[in-house]
């Protein structure tokens, strides 16, 4: 036989698979236990009855026991029978009071599944609608600018800063739909990378220039501070910390400062620190709005970047911390467990620490 009539050969079932629903295996078992006694007791009490009579009053019994068998069947599983019922509704009411206790926990499991999937339904809706708000602001304002160069006499000096406005909002719509394919992959996947020794502080400088106009723009100083070297993929490491750099740049009073640390690398900035913990808000799909220093913000985007960010963080065998230290603080303690959410203090600075398994100086 070729290989190519192999592999149109259609496979072979292995063994027929017979599908039964609980109820009728309840029925047979509860049918075999009460048949089987009696079949033997017939036939050793009463030898002598001809065949016809024994097989009668067999087939009475059978009858008898498979009719009881499915009726208690049906009692047994009254409960699982309301359950499902109320899976399929997809809408739970009160436990009855003659649910067992795996019932009672199998529908606990259920509320609860459902619950995080009504939850996680409404997150991604609210994140979607914030996603048309961002990708519809940069675009009118695009059009608005393209309209104007190309149908009004526009000054050189105008039209080239127009150009540059254009190719601002460009980069933004990029850079938003790079971190929600980045966000979607690091969802589905782990990330992947390729370690090599990395000089922590030309990746911190490299990130401090990239920003430099963001921050000069906002008024906003940015220090970059330590040494160090770790085994790690410098262009994705470097995309993590741009990621905290700007989300840090979004609420920084005056300054934000990138250190390398003994524990990993660490965003620093004067801003009000996060609304709710770290693993509420680093969610792929997160947009709910929240509240910091008296002021609304939509998280989406910041959602997206911290969520990358820990991702990359975990690639690289560490993982992305968030604390409040105070502003004069000068040694660096280890870094808090990651679901950790102090309380904001006005005083203090926010500090995310992206860890490394190990950091030379």
């Amino acid at each position: 036989m070729s290989a190519g009539s192999r592999l149109s050969s259609p496979a072979r079932p292995r063994g027929l698979r017979v599908r039964t629903t609980l109820r009728a295996q309840f029925t047979l078992v509860i049918f075999l236990l009460a048949f089987l006694p009696n079949l033997v007791m017939t036939l050793m009490a009463q030898p002598s009855l001809p065949s016809g009579a024994i097989i009668a009053w067999m087939v009475l019994v059978g009858a008898t026991c498979a009719l009881v068998g499915f009726v208690l069947s049906g009692a047994l599983l009254t409960s699982v029978s309301r359950l499902r019922a109320e899976v399929m509704r997809g809408q739970f009411g009160e436990p009855h009071h003659d649910d067992p206790l795996e019932i009672l926990s199998l529908r606990q499991a259920f509320t609860d599944l459902l619950g995080r999937l009504s939850t996680e339904q409404a997150r991604r809706n609210a994140f979607m609608a914030t996603l048309v708000h961002d990708l519809k602001t940069p675009l009118i304002a695009t059009g608005h600018l393209t309209k104007i160069i190309t149908t009004m006499p526009v000054p050189d000096a105008e039209r080239r800063m127009m150009g540059e406005q254009i190719q601002a909002e460009t980069a933004r719509l990029l850079g938003l739909v790079q971190q929600m394919a980045d966000a979607h992959r690091f969802e589905q996947e782990q990330v992947q990378v390729r370690v090599a020794p990395a000089d922590l502080r030309a990746l911190l400088d490299e990130v401090a220039a990239r920003v430099a106009t963001q921050a000069q723009e906002q008024g906003v100083q940015i220090r970059v501070s330590g040494h160090g070297v770790a085994a790690a993929d410098a262009p994705v490491l470097e995309r993590a910390v741009t990621n905290l750099t700007v989300n840090a740049l979004r609420y920084a009073r005056t300054h934000v400062t990138l250190e390398v640390t003994p524990s990993g690398l660490t965003v620093t900035d004067d801003g009000p620190g996060l609304p709710a913990p770290l693993d509420e808000l680093a969610q792929p799909f997160n947009a709910q709005p929240t509240t910091i220093a008296g002021q609304q913000y939509t998280s989406g985007t910041a959602g997206l970047g911290l969520f990358i960010v820990r991702r990359i963080a975990q690639a690289h065998g560490g993982d992305l911390h968030y604390d409040r230290v105070p502003a004069t603080l000068t040694e660096h303690p280890p870094a808090p467990p990651p679901d950790d959410h102090p309380a904001p203090d006005p005083a203090a600075l926010t500090r995310f620490t992206l860890s490394l398994p190990e950091v030379q100086p």
